[in-house]
């Protein structure tokens, strides 16, 4: 069975900063590409970031410049630095990895359960 398991979601005022963590557990193979995707009610979910299994990273146009994706492939873990949050940033953050785990060993998508992240402004 495998988890993501968000953390690091909170308040912030505006021009402040925030990191979300994710980390993937269970009977994993191997981790292919990682992102953060954000959604608010009533609206599609959104890609923010991502990063392949070699670090190459994408990012939405509106958080580039103040957002920074990473990754430790030792933890299965992926982070988010967010730097001068504004007031649209407000949304429920999900984390999201390509994932191969038994028993068949195809890539995968698995989703965490989802942070909230709210900037006063």
């Amino acid at each position: 069975q495998v988890q993501l398991v968000e953390s690091g979601g909170g308040l912030v005022q505006a021009g402040g900063s925030l990191t979300l963590s994710c980390a993937a557990s269970g009977n994993i193979i191997s981790i292919n590409d990682m992102g953060w995707y954000r959604q608010a009610p009533g609206n599609a979910r959104e890609l923010v970031a991502a990063i392949t299994s070699g670090g190459r990273t994408n990012y939405a146009d509106s958080v580039k410049g103040r957002f920074t994706i990473s990754r430790d492939n030792a933890k299965n873990t992926v982070y988010l630095q967010m730097n001068n949050l504004k007031s649209e940033d407000t949304d429920v953050y999900y984390c999201n990895a390509v994932i191969r785990a038994p028993p068949g060993a195809r890539p995968s998508d698995y989703w965490g359960q989802g942070t909230q992240v709210t900037v006063s402004s």
